[in-house]
């Protein structure tokens, strides 16, 4: 009577709304690639202290277990890329690299400052760093 069954315009209208849903399904995807590369592109506050860091020649040395070392790098939030961190562990986590060996590193996190005598231990403040290092806080 109308030219086109219930059933075919059941069909077709699911086939439309099946093609809907994995448009969104894909939309959604490149909008999360993209503000994800967006995020990472972004700079922190922090950068160019963690910056500093690096280049007056401090070294952040720690372990992946450490959750004192994990607090730090939080505390650097996005920054944290930049800082200059040595590894300490074996992956199993039950030895210590010999490059923490030679330097003796007793406990994470130990920063040292090339331009100092100065170690310090444990976490430390944004402060505490700054003033060690002498580089200018934001």
């Amino acid at each position: 009577m109308f030219g086109i069954s219930f059933g075919e315009r059941y069909h077709a209208c699911m086939k439309r709304g099946v093609l809907i849903f994995w448009l969104v399904i894909i939309a959604i995807i490149v909008a999360g690639i993209g503000s994800s590369f967006f995020i990472r592109a972004t700079p922190s506050k922090l950068d160019g202290f963690a910056q500093c860091l690096k280049d007056k020649g401090a070294v952040f040395y720690g372990a992946f277990w450490c959750p004192h070392c994990q607090a730090t790098k939080r505390m650097f939030g996005s920054a944290a890329r930049l800082l200059p961190y040595v590894e300490c562990s074996t992956p199993d986590g039950k030895e210590q690299l010999p490059i923490c060996k030679e330097k003796k590193i007793e406990g994470y996190p130990t920063w040292t400052f090339a331009n100092s005598t100065t170690t310090l231990s444990g976490e430390q403040s944004l402060q505490a760093l700054s003033t060690a290092s002498g580089c200018t806080l934001p």
